[in-house]
């Protein structure tokens, strides 16, 4: 072999092994970025905001079912789930032991906070005496519910579509520590896109 063939072959190597250094910069770099994504996405979806989808009619007008949502989790951080709230929560107790896994989530309007009386009368929610206003349901109740007051650090939730919506006024109150999130936004259908 010349030396001139020798320098060749010795070139070509050298330029094969920059090749092959360059390719795995380039893996480890996306490897990098692909970690990275997936922790910042864990920490979101964990800490910050869900996507969520509406499973049921029970919700009925506000949502419909197949509606697609963002539930945010930073706000009740710092103060507790208010009167009017739609909200996302696991399942009591009272409805795993009717066989409901904690991974099946509800999503409920809350009516009623800790320490105040709700009660149902003729189509009617009172909150210590007071009717509520609720031009969001669907139609008024056809069922009563005698004067209950709400223990402190718990929620009653009901669906808008009172008639049709497995809540509070069937199974009881909500503890706040099963509360995931806050709904926001309604991201899908995009014909209906817009807040809560």
């Amino acid at each position: 072999m010349s030396l001139e063939e020798e320098k060749a072959n010795s070139s070509a190597d050298c330029e094969s092994k920059k090749v092959k250094n360059q390719i795995w910069k380039i893996l480890l770099e996306n490897l990098k970025i692909v970690v990275i994504a997936s922790i910042l996405a864990f920490i979101i979806r964990t800490f910050i905001a869900e996507p969520r989808y509406i499973p049921s009619e029970s919700m009925l007008p506000t949502l419909q079912e197949g509606d697609r949502l963002v539930i945010e989790k930073v706000s009740y951080y710092f103060h507790p789930p208010q009167r009017g709230d739609v909200v996302v929560f696991e399942p009591p107790i009272q409805l795993r032991l009717q066989g409901y896994k904690k991974e099946q989530a509800f999503i409920k309007r809350v009516v009623g906070v800790g320490g105040e009386t709700i009660a149902i009368i003729d189509g009617k929610v009172y909150i210590d005496n007071q009717s509520l206003p609720e031009d969001y349901i669907l139609e008024s109740p056809h069922y009563n519910l005698k004067p209950i007051t709400i223990p402190d650090s718990q929620l009653f939730v009901m669906g808008d579509n009172r008639n049709n919506s497995n809540d509070s006024h069937i199974w009881g109150f909500l503890p706040r520590e099963n509360v995931i999130g806050h709904a926001v936004f309604r991201f899908f259908p995009f014909q209906r896109i817009g807040n809560v």
